[in-house]
């Protein structure tokens, strides 16, 4: 296959790109390369691609509609996988306008150019934030969603919505993935993992909020990408004919489907802590905080869907991840 995968320099991307890449496809990530965090890490990402010959990469913002569309036309995929956001529940609150034109804004690039250029399937990413105030654990695509706490969560339901009206109206296969607290190597600095371990080995303070109370379905990226990959081969059809009752928000008559993508094995955020301090060797200092606005106490993915769908669900231990993202950091930063 010829698959365009975006945001190719960020952790899920790279991964991605890696996984088609082993498998034989021709590729052309596309990333914007923006300063949300560390660019030097994204560049690094992206050497691990480019010696590969079926790689190519362009640096192109999905809010510039010409540019996505003439990467669509010199390359002629047959498949997108669109893992380009804007990230960050938190940072959300701060930089609203930046998630419009990313979220919003460039997924609207990507269904118009998937459209124009006949794409045979898209699949792209959503999140497991899109539950919000949702207290019933495990989730499931069957929930309502209708009670998003940020702007974060609000834009990757959009995106669900706007794929249901380009998979309905232009028969565009899409696949939208729920992603669930994804870690491991080369991941984001943002992210609890990657902060957690640069403030134990550097003996600073790590914030631990709503005092230690959260649950969260850790995934690792091995078993994201697997996923992924698996689903670029299973393109929906339409499950429904149009008179019959449509019950599950994520199957349609259209050829669309939603699915959750997480380890279902919800674990304490302590117990994380206490995993990374065991294979650190050291103790952290921890400062307790009340939630913060937009977070949620705990997540839990019903992953029965997926499975039923491609015979695949995640199956990392916690203990395992956490073991090759300390092994990865430690060679990362030996020289930094």
């Amino acid at each position: 296959m010829k698959v365009i995968i975006t945001g190719a320099a960020g952790f899920i991307g790279m991964h991605t790109c890696i996984k088609f890449l082993e498998n034989g496809h021709e590729v052309l990530g596309i990333d914007n390369l923006n300063s949300y965090y560390d660019v030097n890490l994204k560049n690094a990402r992206l050497e691990k691609l480019e010696g590969n010959s079926n790689f190519s990469f362009k640096r192109i913002d999905l809010s510039e509609k010409d540019s996505v569309e003439q990467a669509f036309s010199e390359f002629r995929p047959s498949m997108v996988v669109n893992l380009a956001a804007q990230a960050g529940v938190r940072y959300s609150l701060e930089n609203p306008h930046q998630y419009i034109e990313s979220n919003i804004t460039g997924f609207l690039n990507i269904l118009e150019s998937s459209k124009k250029f006949d794409i045979d399937h898209l699949i792209y990413a959503s999140s497991s934030s899109v539950y919000g105030l949702n207290k019933k654990l495990p989730f499931s695509e069957n929930d309502n969603v209708d009670h998003p706490i940020s702007l974060y969560a609000a834009s990757k339901k959009s995106n669900e919505l706007m794929a249901h009206v380009y998979s309905h109206l232009f028969s565009l296969p899409t696949t939208g993935l729920r992603f669930f607290t994804v870690y491991g190597p080369w991941g984001r600095p943002d992210m609890a993992l990657f902060l957690f371990t640069n403030a134990i080995i550097n003996d600073q303070e790590i914030n631990i909020y709503n005092n230690g109370d959260m649950l969260r379905d850790f995934t690792y990226v091995d078993d994201i990408v697997e996923g992924v990959y698996r689903l670029t081969l299973k393109v929906p059809l339409g499950e429904f004919q149009v008179n019959d009752e449509i019950t599950s928000p994520t199957k349609s008559s259209a050829p669309f489907r939603v699915f959750n993508i997480g380890n279902s094995s919800p674990v304490n955020l302590m117990d994380y802590i206490y995993a990374l301090e065991k294979e650190l060797g050291k103790e952290s200092k921890k400062v307790f905080l009340p939630m913060q606005p937009g977070d949620v106490q705990a997540t839990q993915a019903d992953t029965s869907e997926l499975h039923r769908w491609i015979g695949y669900k995640p199956t990392t231990k916690i203990e395992i991840g956490i073991s090759e993202f300390v092994r990865w950091y430690q060679d990362y930063y030996k020289d930094i």
